[in-house]
C-alpha cells in the first residue's frame, strides 16, 4: 500500500505490517498507537500457533505425555486432557514444538525432525500472512478500522513474492531497522536466553557444517542445542538484514528502531511513519 505522507496521516483506516527482529520495537509501536486509538492486534506467531501448528503442537505433546506409562493410562481412559492454552503473551507451545537442533540428551531435536519442523512452521507462516485481508475484514465488522499486523521476525525469509504482494496491497509495510546498539541487545538476548528460531533451509545446512568443522564434531546430534543458538544469532541477523531491506525498498518503508524509542506518543510514532514515507 502506496500512500503520500499527507495521505497517510488523513486517513481513516491505518492498516500497518510491522516487518523486524523480535525485540526490535514492533511491540512498543503497537503499544503507543493503542493509546490514542482503536487498533485490531493481528499475531502472526499466536495465529500460527492457535490455528496452523495447533495439531502438531498437541500430538508433539500427547507423544511426550505416552512416555510415561502412568500418564498414557489416564489419557487412554480420557481422565486428563491436554490443551494448547496459548495466548498472545505466551508463546511456548510453538517455541517448544519449533525447538533446537542438537544432543538429544541436552534437549536438541535430531536434524530430520527439526527440518521437518521447520518446514511446517514455514507453511503456517506463509497461510498466516495469507489470512491477512481476512483479517481485516473481520476487524472491520467488528467496528475496528485500524489494523497492525505483528508479523514475526522470520517474515523476510519466506521468500514467497505472493505473501508480501498481499501484505502490501492491504497494509503498509514498515520495516523498523535495528541501530548497532539494538543489534548489540538482540546478540547479549540471545547469549542469555537462547530460544528456538526459523532459519532458511540452506542457510541452516551452511551454518551446521561450519559449526561442526569449528568444534571438530562428526554429527549434529555432539552439537548442545542452546550453544549452536548462541553462535548462529549474530549470522542469522546478518543473513536477514538485506532480506528486511529488499523487501522495504520494493513493498514498503523504513524507520530506524532509536527513533522509535524516542516516540513517547501515538502523533510520534504517526509523524515518524509519515517521514518514512516522504
Amino acid at each position: 500500500m502506496k500512500l503520500s505522507a499527507n495521505e497517510f496521516i488523513n486517513a481513516k483506516h491505518k492498516r500497518l505490517t510491522l516487518l523486524g527482529m523480535s525485540g526490535v520495537g514492533k511491540t512498543h509501536l503497537a503499544k503507543l498507537l493503542s493509546q490514542e486509538d482503536q487498533y485490531f492486534h493481528y499475531s502472526g506467531d499466536y495465529r500460527i500457533g492457535a490455528q496452523y501448528l495447533n495439531s502438531n503442537i498437541l500430538n508433539n505433546i500427547l507423544a511426550r505425555v505416552k512416555q510415561d506409562p502412568w500418564l498414557k493410562s489416564l489419557l487412554e481412559d480420557e481422565s486428563i486432557n491436554i490443551q494448547n492454552n496459548i495466548t498472545f503473551d505466551n508463546l511456548s507451545s510453538v517455541s517448544a514444538f519449533l525447538g533446537k537442533v542438537g544432543n538429544p540428551e541436552l534437549g536438541g531435536l535430531p536434524i530430520d525432525e527439526f527440518i521437518r519442523r521447520q518446514a511446517l512452521h514455514k507453511e503456517a507462516e506463509i497461510q498466516t500472512m495469507l489470512d491477512v485481508p481476512e483479517f481485516i475484514n473481520r476487524s472491520s465488522e467488528q467496528g475496528v478500522s485500524n489494523f497492525i499486523n505483528d508479523a514475526g521476525g522470520s517474515l523476510c525469509e519466506l521468500d514467497d513474492e505472493s505473501v508480501y504482494q498481499t501484505l502490501a496491497e492491504h497494509t503498509i509495510i514498515l520495516y523498523i531497522r535495528a541501530s548497532k546498539t539494538n543489534e548489540s541487545a538482540l546478540i547479549e538476548r540471545a547469549q542469555t536466553h537462547p530460544k528456538p528460531l526459523y532459519y532458511q533451509a540452506d542457510f541452516l545446512q551452511q551454518q551446521l557444517a561450519v559449526y561442526l568443522s569449528e568444534n571438530q564434531f562428526t554429527y549434529v546430534a555432539q552439537a548442545d542445542p542452546n550453544a549452536f543458538v548462541r553462535w548462529i544469532f549474530p549470522r542469522l541477523l546478518e543473513h536477514r538484514k538485506p532480506k528486511y531491506e529488499r523487501i522495504a525498498q520494493q513493498y514498503g518503508y523504513t524507520i530506524d528502531s532509536e527513533d522509535l524509542y524516542q516516540c513517547q506518543r501515538a502523533d510520534e510514532v504517526l509523524e515518524l511513519i509519515a517521514g518514512a514515507i516522504r
